[in-house]
């Protein structure tokens, strides 16, 4: 048993396989946070309640040194809360105190809930812990339930605070960036007051990324306290770091509280995302690791997730609007002749959709471009040997359409303000149960009509003028959350009646990776930068905090961003081949030469792709220290691995650096590509390869296999 309780000292014990997690009751009633770290094998190792608080002066009451496992806004806490409410005679001091348990067993996870409740009023908070052992991974949540008549206004409903140990020194490592530069890393020291780490633009932004990690300052790949996190929620959201002049870390982290209230109406509750954290001994490698075991078996959806994801070839950049039956079946020849599995139409196919200005939210045919549907394209694609996918962008309008002329109150608008436009497009309120309805049942017969495969869900702007003046009053800074509860009911919808249908979850780039669209999407986009160099940087980005398996990564046209960096081939295709591979050059303008390489790459892939999507990944050369790029991908039973290397544009006619692989057996005997005779896992580990990379964009991809002694 994983999760150990102590009745007379009321403290519980969550135990993975390498951390612990303690917490317990105050004298005063208060949930009190006591261990984050290391293993502890018994309930005795941890500190009893009372004994953990920082005493200091009258200036410092305890409420701020004490580590309250859910904060609420009340008394003299002066630090970042959970919970702030206002009761319906205006009180907005909140006091929680422990009143019971539950504890849940389960194959795979256990669960431990702890109730909480107000000293004199009907609020009670549902603290949820769901631990993964086998991952060192625990999900938290709270569920906030009014049990009185009266309504109680949330005005700031966080999902948990994290706690470091009392420490002198630490480090904060987290993700931002912008349009075609996303997940880029930054570190930071951590100095006495807070940092906040949002997006207030309704979807997850290209702008930062709701992940994070603590250290002490010194953490490497491979070695070093490492405490990180994530929210599953893809609308606004806020991670705050707050350091007390006590040595006292917190992160918390949740819903945004900016332009938010929630109705909590008698007898209703309110469920926070979850935010979910680890923590590992062993840098910031492992964590990455054991975060990207945890959501290929418990985040991606089932039963997609236990697949292969497919060869994707995408027409977008090469026919923009200039989409009809007969170009695309000229693309749909080549791409089958490559070796695709998947051809994925995208914008243009659907209304009067000739550019960006008309056209979103009509999504019927377009009869001139498609004077008989899609069914023969469909039906030219699967005698070729593919599966057929297509784009859509639901929650998108363009003013010139008949979806808003015949419903101009379906976009988010202020009375007296403009509807501001951004691509040419508004926003529809998916807050709004009709158009949620009307959202569904559009995507439903279009999935019910046509044998569609993939979906690629695109948001190409975000949210502005949040106002939807005809709900309740109460309702009206709901909206932001709103939205995105409308919009994960409508996937959970589609993939009931449609569980063969796999989607990609895009907007404008890189704007919604996160852990709350990963529980009903199988891949995301990971940037609209197809840039093979520049990828290095995002996708080590992403590999901080989410798999390789999710990770669509396309194959551009040569030059396709920077004019004077032009890529080979195979340079552009080792770039791409560490996530789930796709295509989207203009392959009518590939020559021979092109194609037949390009063919022979994506067998390659193919037959390495269980590795890499299934695979524990190593960063072993970080674009941003050096010359080269080393990426590693090992099978969970360490038979087999690949290494991608790549180096970046030459200086001083350097040569590329050893690369000492990881992740092998120490004993077994591996065959490596290129390499005449065998050599042990130590060896490679040890020793190292040298792969005398040479000159500005070269690469090589190198398969490692097991062999009998």
């Amino acid at each position: 048993m994983a999760l150990l309780f102590d009745k007379e000292t009321s403290r519980w014990l969550l135990q993975g396989t390498n951390l612990s997690y303690g917490l317990g009751v105050h004298e005063n009633g208060t949930l009190q946070h006591l261990y984050y770290g290391p293993k502890l094998p018994y309930l005795s190792d941890l500190p009893a309640s009372d004994k953990s608080i920082v005493r200091h002066s009258s200036f410092e009451p305890s409420e701020g040194i004490l580590q309250q496992e859910f904060p609420a806004w009340g008394g003299m806490y002066y630090y970042e809360p959970c919970l702030k409410a206002t009761f319906p005679d205006q009180v907005r001091d909140t006091k929680l105190v422990y009143k019971d348990h539950e504890i849940i067993l389960g194959d795979e996870h256990e669960e431990l809930i702890i109730v909480l409740k107000d000293t004199v009023y009907p609020l009670l908070v549902h603290l949820h812990y769901r631990l993964y052992p086998k991952h060192d991974i625990l999900e938290r949540y709270a569920v906030i339930e009014n049990t009185g008549e009266e309504a109680i206004t949330l005005d700031q409903s966080l999902s948990a605070t994290w706690h470091a140990p009392r420490g002198d020194r630490y480090r904060l490592t987290h993700l931002a960036g912008k349009w075609i530069e996303e997940t880029q890393i930054y570190q930071d020291e951590i100095t006495p007051g807070k940092k906040t780490l949002e997006s207030r633009r309704g979807n997850t932004s290209c702008q930062a990324n709701p992940w994070f990690a603590i250290d002490r300052g010194t953490a490497t790949e491979d070695h070093g306290d490492v405490w990180f996190g994530a929210l599953a929620w893809s609308g606004n959201w806020k991670i705050t770091v707050e350091y007390s002049p006590f040595k006292l870390l917190q992160v918390s982290g949740g819903v945004h509280d900016f332009d938010f209230s929630w109705h909590l109406a008698g007898g209703t509750k309110f469920q926070t995302p979850a935010f979910v954290g680890g923590y590992t001994r062993e840098g910031f490698g492992q964590a990455s690791r054991n975060f990207h075991r945890y959501q290929r078996e418990h985040v991606l959806p089932k039963p997609l997730s236990k697949e292969l994801r497919p060869v994707l070839y995408n027409s977008w950049e090469a026919t923009y609007f200039d989409v009809n039956e007969e170009g695309q079946t000229k693309l749909a020849e080549k791409a089958a002749a490559m070796g695709v599995e998947l051809f994925v139409i995208d914008d243009g196919w659907f209304g009067e959709r000739n550019h960006d200005r008309a056209g979103l939210g009509d999504w019927t045919v377009n009869p001139e471009k498609f004077p008989n549907g899609l069914k023969p394209l469909i039906d030219k694609v699967e005698a070729l040997g593919m599966k057929f996918g297509i784009w859509v962008e639901p929650e998108m309008v363009n003013p010139d359409s008949n979806l808003y002329r015949t419903h101009p109150d379906w976009v988010y608008h202020f009375p007296n303000r403009p509807r501001t436009e951004s691509r040419n497009q508004l926003v529809l309120n998916v807050a709004n149960p009709e158009v949620q309805a009307f959202i569904f049942e559009m995507m439903d017969n279009l999935l019910s009509e046509n044998n569609i495969a993939f979906v690629k869900w695109d948001m190409n702007r975000s949210l502005s003028e949040v106002g939807w003046l005809d709900a309740p009053q109460e309702q009206h800074k709901e909206v932001w959350v709103r939205h995105v509860q409308g919009l994960y009911d409508i996937f959970a919808r589609l993939r009931a009646n449609h569980p063969n249908v796999a989607f990609e979850a895009c907007s404008g780039g890189g704007a919604r990776i996160d852990l709350g669209i990963m529980q009903l999407t199988d891949e995301v986009w990971t940037s609209d930068n197809t840039d093979p160099y520049e990828r290095l940087f995002i996708q080590e980005g992403y590999s901080l905090a989410y798999n390789a398996q999710s990770m669509m990564c396309w194959v551009a046209d040569a030059g396709k961003w920077m004019k004077n960096r032009p890529a080979s081939v195979a340079y552009r295709f080792h770039s791409s081949m560490m996530g789930s591979l796709g295509i989207g050059g203009n392959l009518l303008n590939w020559s021979e030469e092109e194609l037949e390489e390009s063919r022979k790459w994506v067998e390659v892939y193919k037959g390495i792709r269980h590795i890499v999507q299934k695979g524990d990944q190593y960063r072993l050369l970080s674009p941003r220290e050096g010359s080269t790029t080393a990426v590693q991908y090992v099978t969970t039973d360490q038979r087999e691995s690949v290494l991608f290397a790549l180096m970046h544009p030459q200086k001083f006619q350097n040569h590329s650096p050893r690369i000492y692989l990881r992740g092998l057996k120490s004993e077994a005997l591996y065959q490596v590509d290129g390499f005449e005779q065998p050599l042990s896992g130590s060896a490679l580990m040890n020793r190292g390869l040298d792969l005398d990379l040479w000159g500005d964009m070269s690469s090589k991809m190198v398969k490692i296999t097991e062999i009998s002694a």
